[in-house]
């Protein structure tokens, strides 16, 4: 039997087929899997089940904070993660803490996300997705990632950060070069990303405005403050998931719909399915592939014993394929009724932004959709390379022609 490593996860072939790779996992007959190695960062278990990764979400034993985990007099055997999890543990932000931090930091982030303020951003959500098609109508041709699914999110959220424009040219070309050259020194781009940030911050320390960093500057919620690490790494999450899902959203979605005509031909018939079909683009091409939690005590799970400390890894994507949870789960149907995928997660770490890449994704598919009628890929799909970074599974050129 095949045994599962982190090169099965860096494989094109297996992201392209999460259907394929769903039952190459399955094939193990172990619902916990043991890697001996994640990326780098150490042995791990994996779940691969929808309700085993919904238990995970959901149980306070499975913590976040990798702080909690260092070595001390009491724990001496605990690894020590300084180094592995520098950025975590120097700068921690919401997605790495857990209650009380985790409370204090989302309250404070929330105020930017309610219901209220996502329907105040829609008109230039649209503007901004009309001026991106606008450059590239006449030419007949884009690179769906580069000249749309990229810089309709990163605009999006860097304006209702409030980022200084110079910082946000600045911030965007960071990540075109990474997205164009992922194996450059990933410590040297990290460096250099919450260098702009803090560069950005200190603009808006001398010169603050009614947005989203100016109010986290000056936050005070009962008596809470963000340290100046929290506040730096919590506006390096925001930028950094405020685009990311969405683009690989449409990128994932896109490239779907297009290899499954008959469903595009049925959304493009009846646009009030779309609603829905976002819902199944995020089940079944949704970017969001592992994400992870630390024991926090030792834990028995399907009769095997994970240590505290140990890293516990759990895949959305393939979760949301599991036979037990979804009818038919290899079958794309955008009018597929009950759908309680976890693109998103659950639990305390429920995606903040989830209801603004849903409206993001509307936006982008009816426009793409209205605007270029003939729009299709301009190679065959298999054709398309298909990236995973160890949580994102993105494809990062998808040339198309209308």
């Amino acid at each position: 039997m095949h045994k599962i490593t982190t090169e099965d996860f860096n494989s094109s072939e297996n992201m392209k087929d999460l259907v394929g790779f769903y039952k190459k996992l399955t094939e193990q007959q172990e619902p916990l899997i043991r890697l001996d190695d994640y990326y780098g960062m150490g042995p791990a278990w994996l779940s691969i089940h929808y309700e085993d990764t919904v238990a995970i979400l959901k149980d306070p034993r499975f913590i976040k904070d990798v702080r909690k985990l260092q070595p001390t007099q009491e724990q001496p055997e605990l690894e020590d993660r300084s180094e592995k999890w520098e950025w975590s543990i120097n700068f921690p932000n919401m997605l790495d803490s857990d209650p009380p931090d985790h409370t204090r930091l989302r309250r404070l982030t929330a105020k930017a996300f309610t219901p209220q303020m996502i329907v105040n951003l829609e008109p230039r959500i649209q503007q901004i997705a009309d001026e991106l098609l606008d450059a590239v109508q006449k030419k007949g041709k884009m690179d769906l990632i580069a000249d749309f699914a990229f810089p309709l999110p990163f605009r999006v959220i860097a304006e209702m950060l409030g980022i200084p424009i110079l910082y946000q040219h600045k911030i965007h070309d960071l990540w075109v070069s990474i997205k164009a050259d992922p194996s450059q020194d990933h410590q040297a781009w990290i460096k250099a990303y919450y260098s702009c940030i803090g560069a950005a911050l200190e603009e808006k320390r001398k010169h603050p405005t009614e947005d989203v960093i100016s109010s986290l500057i000056h936050a005070h919620d009962q008596g809470d403050k963000l340290s100046e690490p929290e506040l730096l790494s919590t506006v390096q999450l925001l930028i950094t998931a405020g685009h990311e899902t969405t683009t690989n959203l449409i990128g994932n979605g896109m490239v779907a719909l297009q290899k499954h005509p008959e469903q595009l031909a049925l959304l493009r018939s009846n646009y009030s399915l779309l609603p829905n079909a976002i819902e199944e683009l995020l089940r079944y091409a949704g970017p969001i592939m592992i994400s992870l939690r630390f024991a926090g005590e030792d834990i028995s799970m399907h009769g095997k014993n994970i240590r505290k400390g140990e890293m516990v890894l759990f895949s959305l994507g393939t979760a949301n394929f599991d036979p037990k949870q979804f009818s038919n789960p290899e079958l794309f149907d955008i009018t597929r009724s009950e759908n309680d995928h976890l693109a998103f997660g659950k639990g305390i770490h429920h995606c903040l932004g989830a209801p603004l890449a849903r409206l993001e994704a509307k936006i982008a598919f009816s426009t793409l959709f209205r605007r270029f009628p003939d729009l299709k890929l301009a190679v065959d799909p298999g054709d398309l390379v298909y990236n995973h970074s160890g949580v994102v599974r993105s494809i990062p050129n998808i040339p198309m022609i209308f």
